[in-house]
């Protein structure tokens, strides 16, 4: 099983998907990093916790534009389908789940990283 499918990178937005698994890609290399080479002047435990909020509200801010662009949508509409919104508010919704799953996935990092360390 896939952890994400492509194409649920492709709904989600492109923009705010792909970006957020570069940022989820390059906490889990900073994370390794730390753990092989440790982080004296803690430098790389800033920079993953700066990355990592900056997933998460970027994930927001994808589901923000969505949703402004969907409502605009149904409100030119004479009528929309239950199946249409459902659809449009899941596809909204993938974009911050990622980045709340990468912000996550940092941050259990930075709690194994200070455990290793105390």
């Amino acid at each position: 099983m896939k952890l994400l499918p492509l194409n649920l990178l492709n709904d989600g937005g492109p923009l705010f998907m792909y970006t957020t698994l570069v940022a989820l890609l390059i906490c889990i290399l900073l994370i390794i990093k730390t753990l092989l080479k440790g982080d004296k002047n803690e430098k790389s435990l800033k920079l993953i916790k700066s990355i990592s909020l900056f997933a998460l509200v970027w994930g927001f801010l994808g589901m923000m534009i969505g949703l402004i662009g969907a409502f605009d949508a149904i409100s030119v509409s004479k009528g929309i389908s239950h199946n249409v919104l459902a659809t449009g508010l899941k596809i909204a919704l993938l974009s911050p789940a990622f980045g709340a799953v990468t912000f996550l996935i940092a941050r259990l990092g930075i709690i194994g990283l200070i455990l290793r360390e105390k």
